[in-house]
């Protein structure tokens, strides 16, 4: 089945889609202040012109060649875009004053070629099995499922738990403006025939990612320039055989963390760069620019991004904000993310693993001979970024139900934004819970007509009670990986590290 997704994978069109998602996941990467997730929700509605395949091809390549490009302005500007690349910004930077940005930036694209590979051959392996597993699945599993998936609000909460369960009800809440899953009556339409359609996915998306980031960055004057020389850009055999072993480690920790609905790239960046510190020889040269700081979290980042796609494909479950936004692009063209996607469409799923395959691969070439083009790219004016950023967001708001009403709901969910974000309050709790919140109503009712409103059936079913003490035990390891990331981010904010 790889091979036949291989041979629809190397088509031209695939091919087509795939460099430019890998194309432009560099740029956004590159740019500060605008991340794999605003790019996603702002490209999102432009590829419903394309097939399904095409279009998830892309956006898979944007995510992660953002993941790629982020090292970029990480090591070159001190300035990470995510709370993941704070530690490559601990060494990387103080490589980048000493002229040797050039060979931390080979590091970075090399490591993180070797981690992506390695996530999608356990994707390869590990989501088909899952998947079909999952295929026993009734409404009483579904249920436990979504219960499951909710408790990636901990991991996705921010500085409070009690800010993002908030956060959570409100998305809820606004799921629930439309027609209900089982009456087929508005609901919360106040008489309103374009409140009776529900609220676009796509513009609260835009609003709350793209919208809100560039108001922030307005407001900072976000302006960027880069340090020095970067010397040259491939990395040394002395680099490579310092690296190899850091690449390996923080790949496999980034994997097997990745696996874990709710586990975040940056618990594993950071679980991978102090791993990497305690097993090193001279654990005194981190932070003063060791090249294996640069390797190991770059490699446990985007082996994270990669094993994301496993619950997502086989569960239907994002572990990031990005693949929040891929799960409702699946949803937009009507495939269904979870047990049965391989059985129903087994064809798309293995040509968007294959092409990921060839996209690392252009991601290797595109970020080490164009390093030079890259560096060039973080001078340009957010002036102009900005405007650009805004007119894209109109157009993508307007175009999929061509509604002026859309782009009043984006731009709305962009002031409110801006307000979480100045305010540090967690806006993907928001999004998991709109996306989610009819999922988990319809199966809930499902299951108490199954069961004339027995609640015991969860607990009775071996399935669903095994999901819900594994929902109980990732929910107790979140939390305690929760609190250690954030412990070390506040450690890294009073070190002077400017998390964007």
């Amino acid at each position: 089945m790889l091979m036949a997704g291989f041979s629809e994978a190397i088509t031209p069109g695939n091919l087509l889609m795939a460099a430019l998602g890998a194309l432009v996941g560099t740029f956004v990467g590159v740019l500060p202040g605008l991340g794999p997730t605003s790019a996603i929700a702002i490209l999102l509605p432009v590829t419903a012109v394309l097939e399904p395949t095409q279009g998830i091809i892309m956006l898979a390549g944007i995510y992660y060649g953002a993941m790629y490009g982020g090292s970029t302005t990480a090591i070159l500007l001190n300035i990470p875009g995510e709370i993941s690349s704070v530690p490559t910004c601990l060494d990387g930077y103080p490589l980048a004053k000493k002229g040797k940005g050039g060979p931390a930036l080979g590091i970075s694209a090399i490591a993180s070629f070797g981690a992506g590979i390695l996530g999608v051959i356990g994707l390869v392996f590990f989501a088909p099995v899952l998947a079909d597993q999952a295929l026993k699945f009734g409404p009483p599993e579904y249920f436990a499922l979504m219960i499951f998936a909710l408790t990636l609000m901990v991991s996705l909460s921010g500085t409070s738990l009690l800010k993002a369960l908030l956060m959570g009800g409100l998305g809820y809440t606004l799921a629930l403006i439309g027609l209900g899953p089982s009456s087929g009556m508005p609901r919360f339409d106040y008489g309103s025939s374009t409140l009776a359609g529900g609220l676009d996915m796509i513009s609260i998306i835009i609003g709350l990612f793209a919208i809100a980031e560039v108001l922030k960055g307005i407001e900072e004057k976000r302006l960027t320039t880069v340090i020095g020389k970067t010397g040259r850009v491939y990395p040394s055999k002395a680099d490579l055989k310092k690296s190899f072993a850091p690449m390996l480690r923080g790949g496999i920790i980034g994997f097997f963390l990745g696996l874990l609905p709710g586990c975040s790239a940056a618990i594993s960046s950071f679980l991978a760069y102090d791993m990497e510190k305690k097993a090193s020889k001279e654990p005194e040269q981190f932070g003063k620019g060791a090249i294996e700081g640069v390797a190991a979290p770059e490699a446990a980042n985007n082996a994270t991004s990669s094993a994301g796609f496993i619950p997502l494909f086989s569960l239907g479950i994002p572990s990031s904000p990005p693949l929040a936004i891929l799960l409702a692009g699946l949803m937009i063209y009507g495939l269904t993310p979870g047990p049965v996607l391989f059985e129903q469409n087994g064809p798309f799923v293995w040509t968007v693993i294959a092409s990921m395959f060839i996209g690392n691969a252009m991601l290797l070439f595109l970020n080490l001979p164009m390093v030079w083009l890259w560096v060039k790219l973080t001078k340009v004016p957010y002036g102009i970024m900005a405007p650009t950023i805004l007119m894209l967001c109109t157009i993508g708001a307007y175009s999929v139900r061509n509604s002026l009403f859309d782009v009043l709901v984006a731009f709305f969910f962009g002031g409110l934004g801006y307000l979480f974000q100045r305010y540090q309050w967690p806006i993907v709790p928001l999004i998991l819970c709109f996306i989610l919140g009819p999922l988990l109503e319809e199966s809930f009712i499902q299951t108490m007509a199954m069961s004339s409103g027995d609640l015991t059936i969860l607990l009775e079913r071996p399935i669903s009670f095994a999901i819900l003490v594994g929902a109980a035990i990732f929910l107790t390891i979140s939390m305690g990986l929760n609190r250690r990331t954030q412990k070390r981010v506040k450690e890294e904010k009073q070190r002077g590290i400017d998390v964007a």
